[in-house]
This record gives structure tokens, sequence and C-alpha cells, in this order.
């Protein structure tokens, strides 16, 4: 059967677009590749006809979430620090991760994984940065650590108010994450 041009690469991106997701909400040890390639509607037969390996996968992935990011486009229609770090710490960032930041739901885990891997997440985690410390005040001292001080401070209070099984301590961990993350900010 013969099909039209750009099918492969319309199915290739399918199966990223859905990988992103899956990792997100199951994390990269909590899904095969047979699951997402069935995810997909397609057979795992078909998986090595567009990657080398779940690697070169969770790769792709890295990149189509880094790419469809929110922060970046909150960061791209002018939106400030504080739209970034309020947006970043919302209850349906915590409750939905499949939909959230990919550095957030799989920072667990690529600790673990090649340095090929870790290059495309050090890379996200690179934009990011540097989409806050763009939005400093201006004058404002050692806007990198600056910068980094503040996402750290958003990632470890989304991770632990995403891990606590007290609904209010979420919300006051998630209430916490800004304020601090504002405070560092001078703003």
């Amino acid at each position: 059967m013969r099909y039209e041009k750009g099918h492969k690469e319309a199915t290739r991106q399918r199966i990223v677009e859905t990988a992103a997701a899956e990792f997100r909400r199951n994390g990269i040890e909590g899904i095969g590749v047979a699951d997402i390639m069935a995810r997909t509607g397609l057979t795992h037969g078909g998986f090595y006809s567009h990657f080398k390996s779940k690697e070169d996968l969770i790769q792709a992935a890295l990149e189509e979430a880094s790419r469809k990011s929110r922060m970046r486009k909150i960061a791209d229609e002018g939106g400030s620090l504080e739209d970034l770090i309020r947006w970043y710490m919302r209850p349906e960032h915590r409750d939905v991760p499949e939909r959230g930041c990919a550095i957030a739901a799989l920072v667990t885990e690529i600790g673990r994984h090649p340095l090929a891997t870790r290059k495309h997440f050090t890379a996200s985690v690179e934009r990011l940065l540097t989409l806050m410390e763009e939005r400093l005040p201006a004058g404002k001292r050692n806007r990198r650590k600056t910068a980094m001080g503040i996402f750290a401070t958003l990632l470890g209070a989304l991770q632990l108010a995403r891990t606590v099984s007290d609904k209010e301590l979420s919300d006051h961990l998630i209430e916490a994450g800004i304020a601090s993350a504002l405070n560092l900010a001078n703003l």
C-alpha cells in the first residue's frame, strides 16, 4: 500500500507527541514503546522505522515538549516573569503533568539516562532559565543565578505539591513557591 507524501513524517510526529505526553504522565520507565505505539493507534512493529531506540524517542519527545512549552508561548507574547511564575505554579499544572513542564515531570529520571539524552534535557533547562533571566528587573545583579534560584524554587515546590497526599498542604506549597520565587525576583 502506498501512502501520501509526508505520511511517514506525520506518523513520526504523532508518535513523538504521544510519547511527550505519556512520558510526562507515567514517567519514562512507566511506559513502554509498545504502549506508546498502541496509544498512537499503531503497532509496535512500526516503531523502528521511525526511531533507533526508545532513547532516540525520549530525546525527540524532550525536544517536542520544549518546542511546545507554554512558558515559551507566554514569553513570546510578552509575558512578564510574574506571569511565568504564576502559570508554572497553578493547580492545573500540578494536577495534569502530561500537559505541563517536561523538566518537572522527568527531572528525577533523566539523570540515569545517557549523556546525549541529558544534553537534550539540559538544553530545555537552559532555554527556560534564559526566559526567566531576560524578564528580571533591569539592573538586577547576578541575573543568571537569580533565574536559577527562581526555577529551582518553582521546580521543588511543584514536585512537593505533586507528591504530598494532603491537598491543603499541596495548595500551600504552591502558594509558598509563588511567594518565594517572587521574592527572589524582587517583584
